[in-house]
């Protein structure tokens, strides 16, 4: 009985794909992996749900990319504060900073006033050519909340 219950307990904090039907369909990749409560949130460019990177500049693509990571974070129950830790990739590290206040008003608008441990990364390309910024991050969310996926 002892191992039946250890079986149920590894299965149930078995890794499972978090993929919200809101956002481009994931070939090859997952938009999130869940395991236990820590949801790993994969890469987000400034792609819409057609695939296409948004048009304009540094702040509509913060915008999108932000946008998708909140879309996989909120399928699995999660919300803003649950964020521990986002890496930005950025193209263009200048024309961020450039932006930093218009950014900063996006990031409170959609997630409110808290901010996880952060690091910015300057890269020399992205997987889309038209892509300037990809982030990707980490969540812990509560039980109560949690919403875990279908295998």
């Amino acid at each position: 009985m002892a191992h039946d219950s250890m079986f149920t307990t590894v299965h149930s904090h078995a890794p499972v794909a978090v993929n919200p039907p809101t956002l481009a369909a994931p070939s090859g990749y997952s938009h999130g992996t869940l395991s236990g409560n820590t949801l790993y949130l994969g890469g987000q460019t400034a792609l819409d749900a057609d695939m296409r990177i948004v048009p304009g500049g540094i702040v509509e693509q913060f915008r999108q990319a932000f946008g998708n990571v909140l879309a996989t974070l909120a399928y699995a129950g999660g919300v803003p504060s649950d964020l521990v830790s986002i890496t930005i990739y950025l193209t263009d590290i200048p024309d961020y900073q450039a932006h930093g206040k218009e950014i900063g008003a996006v990031w409170r608008e959609l997630a409110g006033p808290t901010y996880p441990a952060m690091a910015g990364i300057g890269t020399t390309a992205l997987w889309q050519p038209e892509a300037m910024i990809e982030i990707v991050g980490v969540a812990v969310i509560p039980d109560e909340r949690l919403n875990r996926p279908e295998r």
